[in-house]
C-alpha cells in the first residue's frame, strides 16, 4: 500500500496530538495565563491582542486540520458502506456511490425511501412487521 503523502501524515498526527486531553489543559492554561496577566499589563490593548492573534491563528489552522481528518473519515465510511451494501444480498446497488449524485436525484432516492419507511410504520400500526423487504 502507498505510504501517505507529507500532508496526510502531518495533518493526521497533528489532529491527534490537538485532540489529547494534555493539549486541552495546554491550552485552558495559556488563557489562564492570559487572563491572569490582564492587571499586570492593565488590560491594554496589546495585551488583548495577544491572545486575538493567537487564537486566530490556531483556530485558522485547525479548521484545515479538522477538514483534513472530516474528509477521510468521510471517505472511509462511504466506502465501507458501500462494500456492505454490495456484499448484501437483495440490496440495492444502485445505491453506491450516492455522495456523487445531485440533490435532485438524491432526493427522488430520499422520498423512496420515505415512502417505504411510512408504510413500514402503518404495517406495524395494523399489526404487521417492518423486517422482510417490501419489494420482495
Amino acid at each position: 500500500m502507498k505510504r501517505p503523502d507529507v500532508y496526510t501524515r502531518l495533518a493526521t498526527s497533528a489532529a491527534r496530538f490537538s485532540g489529547r486531553p494534555g493539549v486541552f489543559i495546554l491550552a485552558l492554561g495559556v488563557v489562564v495565563a492570559w487572563v491572569v496577566s490582564g492587571p499586570i499589563f492593565g488590560f491594554s490593548d496589546t495585551w488583548q491582542l495577544v491572545i486575538n492573534t493567537g487564537t486566530t491563528i490556531v483556530t485558522f489552522l485547525m479548521v484545515f486540520l479538522i477538514q483534513n481528518s472530516q474528509n477521510r473519515d468521510t471517505a472511509a465510511i462511504q466506502i465501507k458502506l458501500d462494500e456492505l451494501i454490495r456484499a448484501t444480498r437483495g440490496a440495492h446497488n444502485a445505491l453506491l456511490d450516492l455522495e456523487e449524485l445531485e440533490d435532485r436525484e438524491l432526493q427522488e432516492f430520499r422520498n423512496r425511501y420515505e415512502d417505504l419507511a411510512r408504510a413500514a410504520r402503518d404495517a406495524v400500526a395494523g399489526g404487521g412487521l417492518d423486517t422482510e423487504s417490501p419489494e420482495a
